[in-house]
């Protein structure tokens, strides 16, 4: 129902209004926003598990990925009431836990959806992770980096699963115990991320300053702290191609890019392999970090 100008859709009992579902939204890769929410509406099943009870971070494009945009972690005060909220240091987070809120903040031009490392509630880690940032256009640090990276895990006995950033890099995570403060994965994680630079000088970094960096790729393990976030599984990206930041499997890492993911072919993807970062939500794969704060301490 709706003129050329807007539509309703009612989602799961709640009518929402789609306005200007004819603007292009990336248009370079040619998504109108009708587009987009048809790709986030099939995604929904996979991208929501991961969102689901985390402190949400949204970054919104009014006129689509090549005009202004801004981060919004206040869910606007016109939203609708029925959209889950979480009050945590002051702010009024929107919980994207359900369709019709996804549905509402997308017709509200968020293009990219980014999550806590905790859950609402509590402020304990549900894993460890390393974001993989490249200093050059080369996407083949990123891969190195990686598979650098998962061979020091496997020696710790730690399992690992990755995922494309959706920008330049690659996102490596550690499925963990809920016990440990941020305090203590932050001992574990520096540990890694020096133990790596330290063996790989020439090519790895753990230095924050960007023009100190040269064309180092830098391991960013500083990010996963209390309140911080990174793009959610399945999230789309504003870039030129529509990218999405998607979970890969680590055979998959040697051979790809970062815009072989899109949300052309997400879908299609989705329905061949499923959602390869399940097993971070299941809780029998999920590891002590004790043997080594123990060896730290």
């Amino acid at each position: 129902m709706g003129t050329a100008t807007s539509y309703v859709l009612e989602i799961e009992g709640r009518e929402i209004t789609i306005s200007n579902p004819d603007k292009l939204l990336w248009p370079e890769a040619g998504v109108t926003k009708l587009a987009y929410l048809q790709y986030l509406i099939e995604a929904a099943p996979y991208l929501l598990r991961h969102t689901r009870n985390r402190l949400l971070t949204v970054i919104r494009y009014p006129h689509g990925i090549d005009d202004k945009h801004f981060f919004q972690k206040n869910l606007p005060s016109y939203a609708p009431d029925w959209i889950p909220v979480c009050l945590w240091e002051g702010t009024r987070y929107p919980v994207l836990n359900d369709l019709p809120t996804l549905v509402w903040m997308a017709n509200q031009a968020a293009l990219e959806w980014h999550i806590s490392f905790h859950e609402i509630g509590d402020e304990i880690p549900t894993e460890l992770v390393f974001d993989l940032d490249p200093s050059t256009p080369n996407f083949d640090d990123a891969i190195e980096a990686a598979l650098l990276l998962k061979e020091v895990l496997k020696e710790l006995n730690l399992p690992s699963w990755v995922k494309t950033s959706g920008a330049s890099g690659l996102q490596v995570y550690v499925p963990i115990e809920r016990k440990y403060r941020f305090e203590q994965t932050r001992q574990v994680s520096a540990f890694i991320a020096s133990y790596l630079v330290n063996k790989h000088p020439r090519s790895l970094t753990i230095e924050r300053l960007v023009k100190k960096r040269g064309s180092k790729l830098y391991i960013d393990y500083l990010q996963h702290w209390r309140g911080k976030t990174l793009p959610a599984p399945y999230s789309t990206r504003a870039r030129p191609q529509a990218t999405i930041s998607a979970p890969v499997s680590w055979e998959e890492v040697p051979s790809i890019h970062p815009t072989h993911f899109t949300i052309h072919n997400m879908i299609t993807r989705l329905k061949e392999k499923g959602d390869l970062f399940s097993p971070l939500l299941s809780d029998t794969q999920r590891v002590s970090l004790d043997p080594i704060l123990s060896f730290l301490r």
